[in-house]
């Protein structure tokens, strides 16, 4: 990904958060907060792979789902902590276009992975006697391998031009990161171009997935007012409650912030709505999954069970 060398500016000052006098305990949060997003993402993935009644279409997705959020706070929240405990808070220009295109592309393939879950639930509850035909293992490996690729494909097309755009100065970012907002802000030049192909490529990324997760969950509360037992409904509905609560979290907090496109970051109260969505849903994701999930809960408890006795 070839970067512009027309700027002026070579590299960027991360205001970030107001840390005097109490840097301690916004460290200290941060650090608690990554710590836990690693640890519960990481016992997904191994009870979902030590459990062989795991081994199923809806948890291969949730998997990567796991495996997803780990990279995607990874891209973010080392470079803040360490803001709280050095004096100089400067990104390079690559370093810090380098970060913006893995924290698009993370966030755009767990749109798509969601959107991906929506519809393994849609087939399982609306055709469950084409389920294990319709959702063979290549076909989830192919969904998958889609989201992932193109994910990272349209978030390269973001940066390509976000990084042509001319930074003169001032190179203050208003953020803790490296966000599209925040760099058309202080960009120089015309940015209109670079504002209409995120809003092209946004709508792809999100509405489409999103319009994919509506109908799906449509399709599905059709199916669901059809049984007759309130026994049933409920048991057929437990097993997309989980994925149902996730896709309201993410898109609703991201949502918000990415429909006011170039003044969003201009106030430092935004900066507490992108917490929500690069630290606390990735926080939840895991106990969401599973406090709601009786197999999750079940495997939870079988895996470090057998852990004690061994």
């Amino acid at each position: 990904m070839e970067m512009s060398n027309h700027s002026m500016v070579k590299e960027f000052i991360l205001l970030g958060f107001p840390i005097a006098p109490r840097w301690q305990i916004l460290f200290a949060t941060f650090l608690i907060g990554y710590l836990l997003v690693l640890a519960e993402n990481s016992i997904i993935i191994l009870i979902v792979w030590t459990n062989y009644n795991l081994h199923s279409p809806m948890y291969f997705f949730l998997t990567n789902l796991s495996f997803v959020e780990i990279w995607y706070v990874t891209v973010t929240l080392p470079k803040t902590m360490l803001s709280f405990v050095s004096v100089t808070k400067q990104i390079s220009f690559m370093g810090c276009m380098t970060q913006l295109y893995f924290f698009l592309s993370l966030g755009n393939t767990e749109y798509l992975l969601l959107a991906v879950m929506a519809y393994d639930r849609y087939v399982a509850i609306c055709k469950p006697f084409h389920y294990s035909t319709i959702m063979r293992h290549a076909v989830c490996v192919y969904l998958t391998m889609g989201s992932w690729l193109t994910g990272f494909l349209i978030s390269g097309s973001k940066v390509y031009f976000i990084s042509h755009l001319t930074y003169c100065g001032p190179n203050k970012i208003n953020h803790y990161f490296c966000d599209i907002s925040p760099l058309l802000n202080i960009s120089c030049s015309d940015s209109s171009l670079a504002e209409l192909v995120d809003f092209i490529l946004a709508l792809m990324v999100i509405m489409m997935p999103l319009c994919t997760v509506v109908t799906s969950y449509i399709c599905i509360m059709f199916t669901l007012l059809k049984i007759p037992s309130s026994q049933g409904r409920q048991k057929a509905f437990s097993t997309c409650s989980s994925h149902l609560t996730v896709v309201i979290l993410f898109y609703s907090t991201t949502l918000f912030t990415y429909t006011h496109p170039k003044v969003m970051y201009t106030y430092s109260a935004n900066k507490l709505v992108s917490v929500l969505y690069t630290v606390v849903v990735p926080l939840l994701n895991p106990l969401i999954y599973c406090l709601r999930n009786k197999e999750v809960r079940f495997a939870l408890r079988k895996t470090f069970t057998c852990t004690r006795h061994t």
